[in-house]
């Protein structure tokens, strides 16, 4: 289903018009007043007379999170205070916090961006949406909530955790579509089962899944164990939370809302914009954003971009599904290795779980010791040893086929490695770098 036609299907050139309008606005408006962005380009040598076309974006600076961290609280107000309706925050756990403020305007985009997101997933005011991500200074759960409401849809505001009444919930209300991380949508599948109710009696039909990485095989995984379409969608705090981008029913990129943000991909080292479909960082800038909007934004995400038309018609440009961010990436003796990958690699081995914690240490060679502790299905426990060594030396062989390391592998038993209710945590890094 596609919410907004006028722009999801708008044509291309009418598209870059509207863009370039917006793009001359924004740097006019940052010029005139936020003092950071006016130094800022003042300091690259770029004036708002300088945008004359969409090209032209590669001349204006780079926002990156320190600049809003060093700007804490309302250093990057475009617009009075009095005008800010609603303020969100980070869900980091170190360091000041990056802002994202909001004026009615704002929230009326967002709601937006969230409805067209939801509507990828075939969501309809029959729907009942049960949110399952935090509600607070995190965008997760009200970004969620405000686009279900925006299109009509029954929202069941249940935040995260709580799993019990969660599936509780989800039974006696007929929850049709779920919002929450892919790793707790697993975990929720698991605690049914053990709980002996089945996941494919529900009527869920359809899950949003964002807020962290997530491979191609844990859609399969989370599809199979709860017999519904598992669509990845995309957004981050400083931007304006989840909205940004979204899959439709081909499942074959998330198309991005382009007439709100303008997204960009460039070689992470140099800063130089690549062609569409080579892999590097993107980048986003905010083109109607009143309240803190921001301009050529690093979202340190790895990903390319894709355009055309999309088969289920709309013509907005696609990003494809993360492979990992330029700030989690892992370097292990040398190789750059993200955390997904493992996964990728894990899933498709038969006897594991989606449910790993990658373990680095420095040894007394000082050397990077790395272990993978990797979680097996639980009939493997109760089965001779030499199964599990078996598995073992598979996963060994597997990651350094896959990574180009020697990673040393630990099975654990099912439910060993904690579960969050959030954003999983995949790495526990020791080493004094």
């Amino acid at each position: 289903m596609i919410w907004n036609p006028q722009y999801e299907c708008q044509g291309a050139e009418e598209r870059r018009l509207l863009q370039l309008a917006r793009l001359k606005n924004l740097v006019e408006t940052l010029y005139s007043r936020v003092p950071f962005y006016k130094a800022k380009l003042d300091s690259a040598g770029v004036h708002p007379r300088d945008v004359k076309s969409l090209a032209d974006i590669a001349k204006l600076p780079f926002t990156v999170k320190d600049d809003l961290r060093e700007t804490y609280p309302y250093g990057l107000l475009a617009c009075p205070q009095a005008e800010i309706e609603e303020v969100h925050m980070s869900s980091g756990t170190t360091g000041v916090p990056v802002v994202d403020a909001y004026t009615r305007f704002d929230i009326e985009c967002w709601e937006e961006g969230m409805a067209r997101t939801l509507s990828g997933a075939g969501a309809t005011r029959h729907d009942t949406v049960q949110v399952a991500y935090g509600y607070g200074l995190f965008t997760g759960g009200l970004g969620a909530h405000y686009g279900a409401k925006r299109v009509g849809a029954t929202v069941i505001p249940m935040s995260s955790g709580n799993t019990p009444k969660q599936l509780m919930v989800m039974r006696d209300f007929g929850t049709t579509v779920i919002a929450c991380t892919p790793s707790y949508a697993l975990f929720l599948a698991e605690e049914a089962k053990e709980s002996g109710l089945d996941p494919k009696s529900l009527k869920l039909r359809a899950g949003c899944f964002g807020a962290e990485p997530w491979s191609e095989n844990m859609r399969k995984q989370i599809e199979a164990a709860w017999g519904i379409d598992a669509y990845d969608i995309y957004g981050l705090t400083e931007i304006t939370g989840p909205g940004v981008a979204f899959e439709c029913e081909c499942k074959d990129g998330m198309h991005v809302s382009e007439d709100l943000f303008y997204p960009e991909i460039i070689d992470p080292e140099s800063g130089r914009p690549l062609p569409d479909g080579e892999k590097g960082e993107l980048v986003f800038t905010t083109l109607v954003k009143e309240g803190t909007p921001l301009l050529r934004y690093r979202t340190r995400d790895v990903t390319f971009i894709t355009r055309g038309t999309c088969a289920c018609g709309r013509t907005t440009a696609k990003i494809h599904r993360l492979f990992g961010r330029t700030d989690d990436m892992l370097i292990i003796r040398g190789v750059n290795v993200f955390p997904s990958q493992i996964e990728h690699a894990l899933i498709e081995i038969e006897g594991t779980d989606p449910n790993y914690l990658i373990v680095l240490d420095r040894g007394e060679s000082h050397l990077d010791e790395v272990e993978l502790q990797v979680e097996v299905k639980k009939e493997l426990f109760t089965d001779e040893t030499r199964s599990l060594e078996s598995l073992r030396n598979k996963i060994e062989a597997v990651m350094k086929s896959k990574l180009g390391i020697q990673l040393k592998v630990k099975l654990v038993e099912p439910k060993t490695i904690e579960r969050s209710i959030g954003k999983a945590k995949r790495v526990i890094d020791r080493r004094k770098i």
